[in-house]
Order: C-alpha cells, then sequence, then structure tokens
C-alpha cells in the first residue's frame, strides 16, 4: 500500500503517544497512571483515523474509539474483534484527565498492554514495521 501523506502523519503522532506511554509507565517512583492510560488512547485514536484514511471514510473530530470502530467495521468487518479492546481504552479519553477520577495503576498497565496489541494490528494493516 502506498502511504499517503495523511497516513504517514497521523501514525507519526500515534507513535509520539506511544512512545510517551511506554516511557511514563517506567516511572515508579511517582507513577502516572492517568497519563499512560490517556497516551494509550490518544495513540489508538490516532491509528484507527490513519487506517481510516486510504479507506476514504470521512470520520469526524471525536475521540470515541467505538465511534470509529463503526465507521471502519463498514469497510473491514474483522476489525470488530477489536471492541472489547477499544472499551478498555475509551474512558481514558476524557474521563481520567480532569478531577473527580483517576486510573489506578492496574487500570494504566491493561491499557498499556491493550495498545501494544492493538497497535501491532493496524501496523501490520497499514503495511508498517511491528517494533
Amino acid at each position: 500500500m502506498k502511504k499517503l501523506p495523511d497516513i504517514l502523519e497521523w501514525t507519526s503522532k500515534a507513535e509520539q503517544d506511544y512512545q510517551t506511554a511506554i516511557t511514563m509507565a517506567r516511572k515508579r517512583k511517582k507513577p502516572v497512571p492517568d497519563i499512560v492510560g490517556f497516551h494509550s488512547q490518544q495513540c489508538i485514536e490516532k491509528y484507527l483515523k490513519a487506517f481510516l484514511v486510504p479507506k476514504k471514510l470521512d470520520f469526524p473530530k471525536t475521540h470515541d474509539l467505538i465511534e470509529l470502530l463503526e465507521i471502519a467495521i463498514a469497510k473491514d468487518p474483522l476489525i470488530e474483534v477489536y471492541r472489547k479492546d477499544l472499551r478498555i481504552l475509551n474512558p481514558f479519553s476524557v474521563q481520567f484527565r480532569y478531577p473527580g477520577e483517576s486510573a489506578t495503576l492496574k487500570e494504566s498497565e491493561t491499557a498499556l498492554k491493550t495498545m501494544k496489541k492493538v497497535r501491532k494490528f493496524f501496523r501490520e494493516r497499514l503495511g508498517l514495521s511491528s517494533y
């Protein structure tokens, strides 16, 4: 697949979120589970949007991974298998960003693991290395 500029821009930004989530997850003295979860969610949001670009599917400005999944299913029904994973990540877009709720270390570890799994799928589908 030819890499369109939009795909490369989305994936570049997704990789910045990936690296941030990985780096922040290594903090042991002062863990930041909200930040780890947020960047895990952002990574997959951007990969989902990169996935939609070559399929010529318009998508709204949204952080809702399930809304984006519904759009993607129209062209690739197999992506449905990731619904549960996207539901795990979805709350990290807004829910834990403001006072009132905080993610636990366990939740952030689950988000990180989920991000790695879903990221691998999208990188393969986009013809990118799976490093």
